[in-house]
């Protein structure tokens, strides 16, 4: 198949000014040139095309491709993850990964929360804070943890995300939001063991990859899998496989395969996920877009750990999105 290529270059935001926080999401040149070799090792044709305004242009000189393979994030906006999918949408031309509505509904936590909890799965209280007034009629126990509603790559969380009263609470929802100029998800604090799990597939045909537990070692900012430790994880967070014979592992699993059905996620993800006081494991982010440099991103981290090599990986989401290829070819 000759399949377009649709992506968001750090290097390429950084040039034109933006900051290293603010690009944080986007890939690395050898992201892409690892998916483009795991496409042609394939058997396929990739195309590079770029980010939505390059997709546009080539669209309007006509070109078309069999398939997107689409890790595009998207600059501004609460629903940038969904612009690459309208577009294709529009011009109905297939691609990898979630909907529109998938994409827009998973980056705003707090709406899938929402979902989550009308589905019973387990996710734990919270509120979303548009503004300080807010905070008056807010009645959630400390701890309490507060993050950017629409944020990844943990932005906007450090060691001073856990907050233990209600002057905390209020100074740290100021702060966040007059930088992201978001609402703020503020959340019951869970104390326990961090999962992410990964999911390949759609739908019924959905299944777990394998799981690996985020330990923060004696150097990382205390308390929550944020920002500087995702940026030095390397020296910062130890990810040890687990398998479901550890019954709390199990539950995690099986939470993260009824959330991503639920939602209607496609192809491959990851679910992150962590223990309350009990032990029993909460929904936190369901990551429909899960980045995917072959070293440094957790789903193909947790494919090397489970014996499933970055090839696999490509060729699973190629053949789970393939599936939904009309059959005539494109033009």
């Amino acid at each position: 198949m000759k399949i377009g290529l649709t992506y968001d270059l750090r290097d390429e935001y950084l040039k034109m000014g933006y900051g290293e926080e603010e690009t944080a999401e986007f890939d690395r040149a050898s992201t892409v040139e690892a998916i483009e070799g795991a496409l042609r090792r394939l058997g396929h044709q990739p195309d590079r095309i770029g980010h939505a305004r390059q997709l546009i242009a080539r669209l309007l000189a006509g070109d078309r491709w069999n398939l997107v393979f689409n890790i595009a994030e998207g600059l501004h906006g609460i629903g940038r993850e969904a612009q690459v999918p309208c577009l294709l949408d529009l011009y109905d031309i297939p691609y990898t990964f979630s909907d529109p509505m998938v994409m827009a509904l998973s980056l705003h936590k707090g709406h899938t929360k929402r979902v989550l909890r009308d589905g019973g799965l387990p996710t734990p209280a919270f509120a979303v804070i548009d503004d300080l007034a807010a905070l008056a009629g807010l009645d959630l126990p400390f701890p309490l943890f507060a993050k950017p509603v629409a944020e990844g790559t943990g932005k906007g969380i450090d060691a001073h995300s856990v907050l233990q009263t209600a002057e905390e609470l209020h100074r740290r929802c100021a702060l966040l939001l007059e930088r992201y100029r978001q609402p703020v998800l503020v959340e019951r604090y869970l104390p326990g063991r961090e999962f992410t799990v990964g999911i390949a597939g759609t739908g019924p045909r959905a299944e777990v990859l394998g799981t690996l537990e985020v330990v923060l070692l004696e150097h990382a900012e205390a308390g929550s899998y944020g920002y500087e430790n995702k940026e030095r994880c390397e020296e910062l967070v130890e990810y040890r496989p687990v398998r479901p014979t550890d019954p709390v592992v199990r539950a995690a699993e099986a939470t993260s395969l009824a959330a991503w059905r639920l939602l209607g996620c496609r192809d491959a993800g990851r679910i992150d996920l962590r223990a309350d006081e009990r032990g029993e494991p909460q929904l936190m982010e369901l990551n429909p877009l899960a980045g995917l440099h072959p070293e440094h991103s957790d789903l193909p981290m947790i494919c090397t750990a489970f014996d499933v090599t970055y090839d696999t990986l490509i060729g699973r989401i190629v053949a789970s999105a393939a599936e939904r290829l009309d059959s005539t070819p494109a033009a």
